[in-house]
């Protein structure tokens, strides 16, 4: 190889290797790939579902293990932007195996009463929001009735939950401790949430889920069962 060919891969090698830092900087600290693996949080995120999430907004960790071993390391968590809110949807490592990551809609926050009565939630007191009935329609692929309600808080969060018809869930009240969080899945009778593992700590959260970038229908071929309509949609 001649000197100006030398130059030229050590070059290229050069801005390979700095294009890989700077990705897997970004990976660990502001944006991050997800994939919907459950029907936990159904019509919100579908399973196929593929979703950015932004790791800066509640303060981005370094890594705390060695990738796919169980050597932790020391971590550190950065400054965040705010802190995190009912309504939002928060990909987090299952406080019961924190390999896992699941991703769930963050309904109490420290401080706050949570309990459902006859399937509705309320919070500290008072419905989680504005309730209003939206369809009636059949789940082929959960073999029931599913009933359709708009959530509209008083922050200004909309969202639709899905309850399973004649189905009425108590639960609670619980009181949500300091530095944890109280989630709960969109699809209400249908998700294993605070309510069957407990609080969130807040140091397991990964981030805020911010778009799908693509969706694809399960055991599906590629281009036949894209969902075209919900790439690039917003999450809410």
């Amino acid at each position: 190889m001649s000197s100006k060919g030398r130059q030229q891969f050590k070059e290229y090698t050069e801005a390979f290797a700095v294009a890989l830092i700077a990705a897997l900087i970004l990976r660990m600290l502001v944006i991050q790939a997800f994939r919907i693996p459950t029907g936990s949080m159904k019509d919100t995120l579908l399973i196929g579902d593929f979703l950015l999430v932004n790791k800066f907004v509640y303060g981005a960790a370094t890594p705390d293990r060695i990738p796919w071993t169980d050597i932790k390391l020391p971590s550190l968590q950065m400054p965040a932007v705010h802190k995190p809110k009912r309504g939002e949807i928060i990909v987090f490592k299952y406080p019961l195996d924190e390999k896992l990551d699941y991703i769930k809609r963050c309904i109490g926050v420290p401080g706050d009463t949570l309990e459902m009565r006859q399937g509705v939630v309320y919070v500290n007191g008072a419905p989680e929001g504005e309730i209003t009935f939206l369809e009636r329609s059949f789940d082929e692929s959960e073999g029931r009735y599913i009933n359709y309600y708009r959530v509209k808080t008083a922050n200004a969060k909309e969202y639709t939950i899905r309850r399973y018809e004649g189905f009425a869930y108590d639960f609670g009240p619980v009181v949500v401790p300091e530095k944890h969080l109280f989630m709960m899945g969109d699809n209400r009778d249908n998700s294993q949430d605070s309510r069957y593992w407990g609080f969130l700590p807040m140091k397991n959260i990964r981030g805020q889920a911010l778009v799908i970038y693509f969706s694809l229908e399960r055991n599906a071929s590629f281009f036949r069962h894209v969902r075209w309509s919900r790439i690039f949609s917003i999450i809410r």
